[in-house]
């Protein structure tokens, strides 16, 4: 395994300035926003002349390499919301919205591929989340199982045609937000082998979903993983629960995302999870830490991280007291 970046971290900042200020800190590899209008990487511009080559040439230039893009915003349109939640995306009819989404995630992929990257990570979106609730109708989700198949098969061939993989982030809010909708997910496309998935452990503390568990179900579907770290803040629970509104600033906020380290997450379970399955990828550093400022993050997640990483798999003991099996 290997520690990475998600320079959209400072997405205020030229790509290459990011990745000149984390080099010294040790990190391996980069995720890089690919969204229209992220002010890093456009992929129009990524499919143009040699523009590929000399992107992954400055990365390599520090001695990192790119290890995912990233299509969180506009793919979450896909599926919705399509209404004026997802404004700020992209103002148009649901319609409209639907075609950007598709049209974007499909040029991330070539833009991938063009830069030698094998994931692109992003959420499916959907309509109502709310909807997902036993009570009062109980077929909610079902609701969109097949608009999911409809809407992402044909994603899915053109990233398989580009060699690319496509990661969901398994995400409140989203049509894959646990185990159970991410089994059905590739169920639902007949395991399609584009189709895999982006841990992000802070989220399965939110919906209490043991990583561990979420690690040992999905196994070589996972494409890529974010280093996030959350809490869930206990003086706080008896006041509002695990459904509270509002400004994660907030003192009486019961969830928090934290730096890996300063949460809740046991990160030694969780590589060693990951590595029990045989994910050799990257854990991509994500700040959305309110309590201290992205700098911080830069410092201390690669101070506490790097130590854990596993180099290498258990090779086995040759002694006598050992056969091959163990």
């Amino acid at each position: 395994m290997k520690l990475g970046f998600f320079t959209a971290n400072f997405t205020e900042k030229p790509l290459e300035e990011v990745v000149r200020m984390i080099a010294p800190y040790g990190y391996e590899t980069i995720e890089i926003p690919a969204y229209e209008g992220n002010g890093q990487l456009e992929t129009a511009d990524v499919l143009k002349g040699n523009t590929a080559s000399q992107i992954r040439s400055m990365v390599e230039s520090y001695g990192m390499t790119i290890q995912a893009l990233s299509n969180h915003s506009d793919s979450f349109l896909i599926m919705g919301p399509t209404g004026k939640d997802t404004d700020f995306i992209f103002r148009g009819t649901p319609e409209e919205k639907i075609k950007h989404g598709t049209e974007s995630l499909i040029r991330t992929a070539q833009a991938a591929n063009a830069l030698g990257v094998q994931t692109v990570v992003g959420y499916p979106g959907v309509e109502n989340w709310g909807r997902f609730f036993f009570f009062p109708y109980g077929e909610g989700w079902k609701e969109y199982e097949e608009q999911f198949v409809e809407r992402f098969t044909p994603i899915l061939d053109k990233f398989q045609e580009y060699g690319v993989r496509f990661a969901i982030e398994i995400h409140p809010n989203s049509f894959v937000y646990d185990i159970k909708t991410a089994v059905r997910a590739l169920q639902l496309v007949d395991y399609h082998p584009a189709l895999g998935y982006n841990f992000d452990p802070a989220n399965t503390l939110y919906l209490q979903i043991n990583p561990a568990t979420l690690i040992d179900t999905l196994k070589d579907r996972i494409y890529h993983v974010h280093a996030k770290d959350a809490e869930m803040a206990s003086q706080n629970i008896g006041y509002g629960g695990a459904l509270m509104q509002g400004d994660m600033h907030d003192l009486d906020h019961t969830y928090r995302f934290r730096i890996p380290g300063w949460g809740q997450i046991n990160w030694k379970s969780v590589i060693t999870e990951l590595s029990m399955v045989g994910y050799d990828g990257s854990l991509s550093y994500e700040h959305e830490d309110v309590t201290m400022s992205r700098m911080d993050g830069v410092k201390k997640v690669a101070a506490y991280l790097k130590p854990l990483l596993i180099e290498a798999p258990y090779e086995g003991r040759q002694d006598k007291l050992f056969n091959k099996e163990y």
